[in-house]
């Protein structure tokens, strides 16, 4: 088995076809089946399975497919990890940020990476908290800032802070600021994101545990679009407060608190089953300062700061 097997297969279960594959690493599609073959050969198993839409990894494959990935990953890390054994971090790093805490945070902290860690290239991924853990465990990023409402094995982590959740709608269905109940909260109309999603996991266990169906007028994939529809007026939605633009202002009512408690918490998070590399503990170590600095530096009502050390 050779590296090439391992760098193909991933590019084939990744593009979901062998022409798509093909045409993404500039190889001949017969080419890249021998290479397939070759690779199940070595395995004694299929790897992949070829149906109407194109393929996809079998269990084995999906097996496969995780290792290759780390190897990869490693391979790619390589020369930045000798490198830097000798002075300053270098290398690449694969950084994922929640996009409500990128929004404020993403932009800021790469410029501050580029500036203390000039040898480290920041591959900069914004998604949501879930996507973001199955990524570290599948080893395709190797850390992220995100929030999470349970804790979950299998993770290193850092706790930054809790944050309280807040309603926020436009000023035409926020007529007023200082809290809203949970019963009132699932009557309004909402705009949520979709499921699975760490935030929605926390609102629909809240609203089960009071026996309430909530009025979920619409939802969306990222944070932009559902802001963009809260302003528009189709309904308010929940959100951490102090880590998106706007809030409380233009077309914008000021967050209400919702009561009883709401709250989800930030964390820096990598996989427990592979250490990082310099390049990445540096970014990692720079990430939790610049967050709570960012904390302490701003006002951001319902934020509490777990202690450090």
């Amino acid at each position: 088995m050779q590296l090439r097997h391992l760098r193909y297969f991933v590019k084939i279960v990744d593009a979901g076809s062998f022409s798509r594959a093909a045409a993404t690493i500039h190889v001949a599609q017969p080419a890249l089946s021998q290479q397939i073959r070759e690779l199940e050969e070595e395995l004694g198993v299929a790897v992949l399975q070829r149906h109407a839409r194109g393929v996809s990894a079998t269990p084995a494959g999906e097996a496969l497919y995780r290792e290759a990935l780390a190897i990869l990953r490693q391979i790619e890390q390589l020369p930045g990890i000798v490198r830097s054994s000798g002075g300053e971090p270098d290398g690449a790093v694969a950084l994922g940020m929640s996009s409500t805490l990128a929004a404020a945070l993403g932009g800021p902290f790469i410029q501050t990476c580029r500036e203390r860690f000039p040898k480290v290239f920041v591959k900069f991924h914004i998604s949501d908290s879930e996507t973001l853990k199955s990524e570290i465990s599948a080893r395709t990023l190797d850390l992220a800032l995100l929030f999470e409402d349970q804790l979950a094995a299998g993770y290193s982590r850092s706790r930054l802070f809790r944050q309280r959740l807040y309603y926020i709608g436009n000023k035409r269905l926020s007529r007023s600021a200082g809290t809203i109940s949970l019963d009132r909260l699932a009557k309004s109309p909402l705009v949520l994101p979709t499921v699975p999603n760490i935030l929605r996991s926390v609102l629909d266990r809240a609203f089960a545990g009071i026996g309430v169906v909530p009025n979920i007028v619409s939802e969306g994939d990222q944070l932009s679009s559902i802001m963009s529809l809260v302003r528009q007026g189709l309904g308010g939605t929940v959100l951490p407060r102090g880590f998106q633009h706007g809030e409380g202002a233009g077309d914008l009512g000021v967050p209400m608190m919702i009561e009883p408690p709401l709250a989800l918490t930030a964390s820096v998070m990598w996989s427990s089953d592979i250490a990082l590399s310099r390049a990445a503990e540096s970014v990692r170590l720079a990430l939790e300062d610049y967050v709570i600095a960012y904390a302490q530096n701003n006002v951001l009502p319902g934020l509490e700061l777990f202690e450090q050390g």
